[in-house]
């Protein structure tokens, strides 16, 4: 182990330190008065649509009450806290953020029989939802969307809606990310408010409220559920599946007994028109459904995720369609210098996915963060696994347990057991059972997104608790996908991988030291996959790029050359040769430098990608 490097990687606040400004070119190009135009929801398209995106006015107070004026105005979607925002202002502990904008009165006069629907992508972290100065919804929670039906609360002519949100990071127990109001080395500068889009949606009476593929890839058949709001329906839906022109299918749902709101069916899928999705060729399928007066579009793909052993004896390996598949993955931390959690635009998603794609790597680790619904859609269109992590939360974290002990001793760290509430700062009942509801309704939201093959429920020790028992849960709501359940150290013998992190020792296959004991909890009965769920992490600072001066990294480079000698003998003589011995994927840190961590394969600004791009891949980019 190098002792140099691991010491000087000890993580210190840096409150004192003060951001340069720094941008993508992705800000320097996009609409400064109406960002982020483009749909929000992919997975379930409705024509009708308008986005309130754009300028607010905005107050930070002590006071609950609704201010009778303002600071000035911010740019929807992003936080207060980001420059992009025009505001630049962190959010304390104890304050309040206030939002108020006029509804657009033509999109407000409806159709007969339709309501009105308010969606936020996400608003971190409790938001009040007031319109016409009657509270209209209440939400906890600060990385998924909820939606407001406000029909009720309509008037003629003017209707005004205003938010307050309040947001403590980590003052309190509450799941938070890499967010820190003291930042500094690898935790960053905290956000707040809103931070994905905002948008109206008319929609009928009775209307599709939810929608679900469930693809079974050895049977060639697709269970699809629609979820009905609203009034009962006076037809039962009824869906499309296309490929291309080309019609394959239509067929009617069934209500279900058990909840008169649901409806599905079970189609097939024929030996010719099956197409199996894979990061070289992600075949999308699309579909429409209608309900009456409503219609939405949406798609899905056939695909399947296993953990599979090939021969009595052999190591288990990760599996897509029954195939081995080497996940060459990176961490994506899903940060922005200019918007913190908010890419500028939809062509920044874009862009992160197809320079990882070109430097080889067919997975991203979406780290502690959950994205906007368009990040998933264009990982499913574009061909990259998703490998998700849930949002961590609980009180400070001790760095000697959870960062510096691991580092000397991983087999010390598996034999402590995490029913230690506070040893793992979760001594909090209603935090962890908050956070036990975040898990339930994160794999609601995700389940939906064909690429994403695993989730991780727990990074480090930071707030884990009980992950035999959080497994068990979260492979009831979706056994389809994967469970990396402690991913780093802090291994309860659970899930389908055994997951380390290796940043100072040479690169090795995990050792399993629960043979046996693990196998309920495990997709393959032949035992768990082995899983570098990070690595790497080599650092190597770029002037000009970076937004301050304090850098951060687990092994420093001079100079890019030097860099990229590095890397190039990082894969190819150590991590390589681990896959022809059974390891089934490993995650290299990261996609891109973070404030002071300037460990990215990217500058932070985007600006330079530190390791040379295939000449076939340039013109992609």
């Amino acid at each position: 182990m190098n002792i140099s490097d691991a010491i000087r990687s000890i993580i210190k606040p840096h409150t004192d330190d003060v951001l340069a400004p720094l941008s993508t070119v992705f800000s320097e190009t996009m609409d400064r008065e109406k960002p982020w135009q483009e749909y929000p929801r992919p997975q379930l398209v409705r024509d009708s649509y308008f986005s309130l995106n754009g300028l607010w006015d905005y107050a930070i107070t002590g006071d609950r009450m609704l201010p009778t004026s303002f600071d000035g105005q911010i740019l929807v979607p992003f936080s207060p806290e980001c420059s992009l925002s025009g505001v630049r202002r962190n959010l304390q502990p104890g304050e309040y953020l206030y939002y108020h904008r006029l509804l657009p009165e033509d999109f407000c006069r409806l159709p007969s029989g339709y309501r009105l629907l308010l969606h936020f992508g996400a608003v971190d972290y409790e938001a009040d939802i007031v319109l016409n100065h009657k509270q209209v919804l209440h939400h906890t929670g600060g990385y998924l969307p909820f939606t407001a039906d406000i029909t009720d609360f309509l008037l003629d002519g003017e209707n005004h809606l205003s938010i307050r949100v309040r947001d403590d990071t980590n003052r309190t127990q509450q799941s938070r990310g890499k967010q820190s109001l003291e930042r500094g080395g690898i935790f960053y500068t905290a956000q707040s408010g809103i931070w994905q889009s905002v948008w109206l949606e008319q929609a009928p009476g009775s209307y599709i409220k939810e929608l679900y593929f469930l693809p079974s890839y050895d049977n060639k058949t697709v269970t699809v559920t629609a979820v009905i709001a609203g009034s009962a329906p006076s037809q039962a839906p009824f869906i499309r599946v296309t490929a291309g022109n080309r019609e394959l299918l239509s067929t009617e749902l069934s209500r279900q007994k058990a909840a008169l709101s649901t409806y599905t069916a079970v189609f097939s899928i024929s030996e010719e028109d099956f197409h199996p999705w894979t990061p070289e060729d992600p075949f999308l399928y699309d579909a429409k459904l209608s309900c009456g007066r409503d219609q939405v579009s949406s798609y899905f793909a056939m695909r399947l995720y296993s953990i599979e052993s090939k021969a009595p004896g052999d190591i288990p390996v990760f599996c897509l369609n029954h195939t081995p598949c080497f996940l060459m993955g990176a961490l994506d931390q899903g940060y922005w210098p200019e918007s913190l959690y908010t890419a500028p635009s939809d062509e920044a998603l874009i862009y992160d996915i197809k320079v990882m794609k070109s430097l080889g790597y067919n997975m991203l680790r979406k780290h502690i963060k959950v994205e906007m619904a368009r990040w998933y859609y264009h990982c499913d269109r574009l061909g990259m696994i998703v490998c998700q992590d849930m949002v961590n939360g609980g009180g400070s974290y001790s760095m000697p347990l959870v960062s510096y002990l691991p580092t000397v001793s991983q087999t010390l760290c598996n034999q402590i057991r995490d029913h230690n509430y506070s040893l793992f700062s979760r001594k909090d009942e209603t935090h962890r059972n908050r956070f036990e509801q975040e898990c339930r309704d994160t794999v609601a939201y995700l389940k939906f997104f064909p690429s994403i093959a695993i989730y991780c429920p727990f990074n480090e020790g930071w707030g884990q608790f009980d992950a035999v028992r959080i497994t068990d849960m979260i492979r009831q709501l979706d056994p389809t996908r994967l469970i990396d359940s402690a991913s780093g150290w802090f291994d309860q013998g659970c899930g389908d991988f055994v997951s380390v992190h290796n940043y100072f020792r040479k690169l090795s296959i995990p050792a399993e030291h629960f043979s046996g004991k693990h196998l309920k909890t495990c997709a393959c009965p032949a035992g768990r996959a082995r899983f570098l769920s990070e690595y790497g992490g080599l650092a190597c600072q770029i002037k000009g790029h970076t937004s301050v001066d304090r850098i951060f990294g687990y092994k420093h480079y001079d100079t890019l050359p030097q860099f990229q000698e590095a890397y190039s003998r990082l894969i190819q003589d150590s991590l390589l040769p681990l896959k022809k011995k059974g390891l089934s994927g490993a995650v290299y840190t990261q996609v891109s430098d973070v404030e002071e961590e300037v460990n990215g394969l990217m500058t932070y600004d985007r600006k330079v990608i530190k390791i040379p791009v295939p000449a076939a891949s340039e013109q992609e980019l």
